[in-house]
C-alpha cells in the first residue's frame, strides 16, 4: 500500500512539473505566456495560401502558348537564348498563440518541434501535389492547431481535436486569428477527443461546446487523412492513442496517418542506460499482429518551409496505415 502511495505521489509531482519547448519564437526573457508567435513560411510562386481551398493557384503570365519566329537580315532563324531566372517565392505568416511553459498535462498549449516538421510536410504536399485537395482531415492531439490551420487551405473540412477546455479554447482562437488563410468560409472545426474515452463519443448532439454531432462523426469516418505531432511521450497515452486510432481507421474509407515525433531519452534503471522507452512502445504497434504498418519518411527530401526552427536529429516523420482485415 505504501509503495502504491509513493508511486501515485511521484506521478502527481511529475504532472505538476513545468516543462518548456525549444520553440519560443521572439518571446521575451522570463516570459511565461500566453504569447503569440508569427511563423513565416515560403512556398514557390503560385502557391499562395490566401487563395482557394481547392488548390487554384496564381497563373504565371510570363509564359504563353503563342510564340513568334524571328529571322535575321539573311533569313536565318534567330534562336532565343533562355535566361536563368531566380525562382520567386511567396512568403506567408501563421500567427499562433501558445504558452512558453506548461505542466505536462497541458503541453498542448506549447509549440513543439515535431509540430513544425509535420507543418513542413503538409506544406510540401500542398505545394507539390493535390493529394490533400478536397479531403476530410482530422488532427489528433492538435495542441495549438498549427498543422490543421495550414491544411485548411485545401481540404473540404478539418477537425482539430484535443482534450481539455484550455487547449481547445486556444485552438479555436488560433483558427480565428488565421481565418484570412482560408479564402472563404472556415473549414476548421475544433472538437474534443479524449483518447481514454469511447469513440464515437457517448454524448452526441448534446450542443455542448466542442462536442460532436452525429453527422460530424460520419465525416470523420469518411476522412482519408489523419495528422498527429508529438503525441508519443507517455506509454499510457500512446496505448490510448493507438486504441482510438484503430477505431477511427477501421471505418469506411482508407485512411493514412502522418505522424511526427521526437524521441525523448531517459535513464533506465532496468537497462542501466539512456533509452527512448516511449519510442520503443510506439514501434511495438507497427507490427502485423497489432494491425498497423508504417514507413519512415526521409526528412532530407522534405524542404524546410517554416523558417523559425532547427529540425534536430531526433525528430522523425511516419506514414502509418491500418490493415483492413483486422477491423
Amino acid at each position: 500500500m505504501e509503495e502504491h502511495k509513493d508511486e501515485s505521489a511521484n506521478i502527481s509531482m511529475a504532472e505538476n512539473e513545468e516543462v518548456m519547448s525549444e520553440v519560443h519564437l521572439g518571446c521575451p526573457a522570463n516570459f511565461s505566456g500566453p504569447y503569440t508567435s508569427h511563423f513565416t513560411f515560403s512556398l514557390p510562386f503560385g502557391d499562395d495560401l490566401t487563395g482557394s481551398r481547392h488548390g487554384d493557384h496564381v497563373k504565371d503570365e510570363s509564359s504563353s502558348p503563342e510564340q513568334t519566329i524571328d529571322l535575321d537580315e539573311d533569313g536565318d532563324l534567330i534562336v532565343a537564348r533562355r535566361t536563368r531566372t531566380k525562382q520567386s517565392y511567396h512568403t506567408g505568416v501563421v500567427s499562433i498563440q501558445h504558452n512558453i511553459t506548461s505542466t505536462i498535462p497541458s503541453v498542448g498549449l506549447q509549440v513543439w518541434r515535431a509540430e513544425l516538421i509535420l507543418a513542413d510536410y503538409v506544406l510540401h504536399k500542398m505545394s507539390s501535389s493535390s493529394v490533400f485537395n478536397g479531403v476530410v482531415a482530422v488532427e489528433l492531439g492538435a495542441g495549438t492547431g498549427l498543422v490543421g490551420i495550414l491544411i485548411a487551405h485545401v481540404v473540404k473540412a478539418v477537425f482539430i481535436t484535443d482534450h481539455g477546455i484550455e487547449i481547445l479554447d486556444n485552438c479555436a482562437r488560433n483558427a480565428h486569428i488565421n481565418s484570412g488563410l482560408f479564402g472563404g468560409e472556415s473549414p476548421v472545426k475544433v472538437r474534443e477527443l479524449d483518447w481514454q474515452k469511447p469513440w464515437p463519443p457517448l454524448d452526441l448532439d448534446s450542443g455542448v461546446r466542442y462536442s460532436w454531432t452525429s453527422s460530424e462523426v460520419e465525416e470523420v469516418n469518411r476522412a482519408s487523412v489523419l495528422l498527429a505531432a508529438d503525441v508519443i511521450y507517455s506509454d499510457e497515452l500512446t496505448d490510448a492513442f493507438f486504441s482510438v486510432l484503430q477505431k477511427i481507421m477501421c471505418q469506411h474509407s482508407k485512411k493514412v496517418l502522418y505522424l511526427a515525433l521526437e524521441k525523448r531519452y531517459n535513464f533506465s534503471l532496468y537497462d542501466l542506460d539512456v533509452v527512448a522507452n516511449g519510442y520503443s512502445n510506439f514501434l511495438s504497434f507497427l507490427r502485423n499482429e497489432k494491425g498497423f504498418t508504417g514507413k519512415r519518411i526521409d526528412l532530407s527530401e522534405i524542404p524546410q518551409y517554416v523558417q523559425e526552427y532547427e529540425r534536430g536529429k531526433d525528430v522523425e516523420l511516419w506514414e502509418i496505415i491500418y490493415v483492413e482485415h483486422k477491423c
